[in-house]
């Protein structure tokens, strides 16, 4: 599979100076953690689970989550982890390639119950997300999806979910998170990322961020994030890719605050139209927050329709001035400081090389819009019309 894939190859050729590449699930972890991009929850429960697989890949989503935890109502349990079996059976008998899929459980038990009822068809799964995940939790997780593989040759990555109340309230953090980094670090190539159960933890003060506001505007939120990051997502080594919370809103009412989309870069596009669909469904909220989730360290987004898809991955390529500062930097060996191409900003090689060598695998994976190709271009191309 490929970004933008479905995008008509002479329009790519107009839109990329370096060009999406190819990737699969067998792919090194650390490609496949940038590559998730946009990952599509869907309940488990949905009859018609293999349709909506096979349509969301054909509008370019490249991983989705099939939910057997919140999404799923305790007493349809049974029926949708059958329909998960039933459905991914019927998937398999396509032959085609689906997106990158996970399975949301709610305990260890289901993760080799499920490979064993799948089949031939647990050849799809490419790993499992791991809900209310902490150290004293997590251990069984971890070595059940360690076992699904070693059982069946199948590679089972895993994605454990920070949202637990231990994870929310200060008191408790600070311990739970280095506790949750020491595990993880015993399992590291089984760890995909790590994602942010931004609903839960917005519950655990009985809060829900209205579409007006970014999780960033919800301050005991956003505190856990940072500190998320702060032990999780380390650029030292340590650390692993830690995704953006779930947008949770596809459809407009009442607004209190103005539209958070600038008008010039659609009119100079002639682009209004597009502009004004994305404020009628709410989109300048998302495009907002994609654009602090990568200022604070994010990659890629949970979300929860299809057309929310689109944004998080036009936002995902990387700009060509962008590409050419990260080339500099990661080209210059001795330390020192220059002056950008772009004439706009002074690059230094070594207090800047980590975040160049992060955004060439994100190019590698999303590749590079090409000199004056701006995010409404990308947007219209992914599916924003």
């Amino acid at each position: 599979m490929r970004h933008f894939d479905h995008v008509d190859a002479l329009h790519r050729k107009h839109l990329f100076f370096r060009q999406p590449r190819g990737f699969d699930r067998h792919d090194p972890p650390d490609v496949l953690a940038v590559a998730l991009g946009a990952t599509l929850y869907s309940p488990a429960i949905r009859p018609g689970l293999a349709g909506d697989i096979a349509k969301a890949a054909r509008r370019g989503v490249t991983s989705m989550v099939l939910c057997l935890e919140d999404a799923v109502a305790d007493g349809d349990l049974a029926a949708a982890e059958a329909n998960l079996v039933a459905q991914l059976g019927r998937l398999n008998g396509t032959g085609r390639e689906p997106p990158l899929l996970f399975v949301r459980v709610r305990t260890p038990e289901q993760i080799g119950d499920l490979i064993m009822r799948l089949g031939a068809a647990a050849g799809l799964i490419s790993g499992f997300v791991l809900p209310k995940f902490t150290a004293s939790t997590g251990g069984a997780f971890l070595e059940a999806v360690a076992e699904a593989a070693d059982r069946t040759g199948l590679r089972l990555l895993a994605m454990p979910v920070i949202e637990s109340r231990q994870a929310v309230y200060r008191e408790t953090r600070t311990e739970l998170l280095q506790d949750v980094a020491r595990l993880l670090a015993k399992h590291r190539e089984r760890v995909l990322a790590v994602r942010l159960g931004a609903t839960d933890m917005s519950a655990a003060y009985g809060l829900r961020r209205p579409p007006d506001l970014t999780i960033y505007d919800i301050g005991p939120v956003a505190g856990v994030i940072s500190d998320v990051v702060n032990i999780l997502g380390r650029a030292d080594g340590t650390g692993f890719v830690v995704t953006g919370p779930v947008w949770e809103y596809f459809s407009a009412g009442e607004r209190m605050f103005k539209p958070q989309l600038r008008q010039t870069p659609f009119e100079a596009l002639s682009a209004a139209p597009l502009r004004q669909r994305l404020i009628t469904s709410d989109m300048d909220g998302l495009i907002r927050e994609v654009h602090l989730d990568k200022a604070n360290g994010l990659m890629g987004k949970t979300v929860i329709h299809p057309s929310h898809v689109a944004a998080v991955h036009a936002l995902s390529v990387v700009t060509h001035e962008e590409y050419c500062d990260a080339s500099d930097i990661v080209g210059e060996s001795g330390g020192g400081a220059m002056a950008s191409v772009y004439a706009n900003k002074m690059n230094e090689a070594k207090p800047h090389r980590t975040w160049a060598e992060r955004l060439m695998l994100r190019a590698q994976v999303f590749g590079v819009a090409a000199e004056g190709v701006t995010f409404v271009e990308l947007l219209d191309a992914a599916g924003g019309r």
